[in-house]
């Protein structure tokens, strides 16, 4: 399954009236060295990657979002100083993950990311941002080069009662496959 924009947006709005979890999600990330994932996203999806952030730090990846990490950044004034410290997060960080929905074939930036962190990492991966769990996802073509995220709730025991995690996987193709934790080891 994938994850979609309407549990992404309630993410979003449970985590901002909870101010101390996110606040304190954002602090543990800025006093961070490093990541385990770059997520790159078109900012016009704010309201869903917001609530990606807090659904990959709540599975205790540690997480970089440009405006959420480094607030500071003024998204109009882009110069040297700031492709050096995108630069340096990106060196940061274990891996990518490309946040894809509508709004991602107009983001000059994606494709810049996904390109030199391929170079650096070749740990590169797509999570479609769809409007139903079951869609079916065919991004722009190159992006097929790529393994693609997705989401499944599993049921367990555990300590004698039933529980219900939900797993990340990345997945190759239909029968190739490997946890979001596994990949990053």
């Amino acid at each position: 399954m994938f994850y979609t924009k309407s549990y992404l947006r309630d993410l979003s709005r449970t985590g901002r009236k909870g101010t101390k979890t996110f606040s304190a999600t954002v602090n543990e990330s800025k006093n961070s060295m490093s990541f385990d994932i770059f997520l790159s996203h078109s900012y016009r999806d704010k309201e869903y990657i917001e609530g990606l952030f807090l659904e990959l730090s709540s599975k205790g990846f540690k997480v970089y979002v440009d405006w959420i990490v480094d607030s500071h950044l003024d998204r109009k004034n882009v110069d040297k100083r700031t492709v050096a410290l995108i630069r340096n997060r990106m060196k940061q960080s274990k891996s990518l993950i490309y946040a894809t929905s509508e709004n991602a074939s107009t983001s000059k930036w994606m494709p810049w990311e996904l390109g030199y962190m391929d170079g650096e990492t070749s740990r590169c991966a797509i999570l479609p941002i769809t409007d139903y769990e079951n869609s079916t996802f065919e991004g722009q073509e190159f992006l097929s080069v790529y393994p693609y995220v997705t989401k499944e709730s599993v049921k367990g025991l555990v300590t004698g009662n039933i529980s219900t995690e939900e797993i990340l996987w990345l997945n190759e193709n239909s029968r190739s496959y490997q946890s979001l934790k596994e990949w990053l080891r």
